[in-house]
């Protein structure tokens, strides 16, 4: 479970930057905000999937704290 989450948080670290330096009409098309010939940069976007990152790296780092019972 640790390493799913440390995985989807990396994921998620990559669509932030991703959503951050691409206008909307750069993104590739099967990703939500692609808008054919747009020059706008969608930064809630970008936020949420950062802000999931910070979550997903947080519960990876307790589920391996939890494991550690003496």
């Amino acid at each position: 479970m640790r390493m799913l989450a440390y995985l989807l948080a990396i994921v998620c670290v990559i669509l932030a930057v991703v959503y951050y330096v691409m206008p909307a009409g750069n993104l590739p098309t099967f990703m939500p905000g692609y808008i054919a010939g747009s020059q706008h940069v969608h930064l809630t976007h970008a936020l949420a999937a950062a802000v999931a990152a910070v979550v997903l790296f947080v519960l990876g780092w307790f589920f391996g704290r939890s494991r550690r019972t003496a």
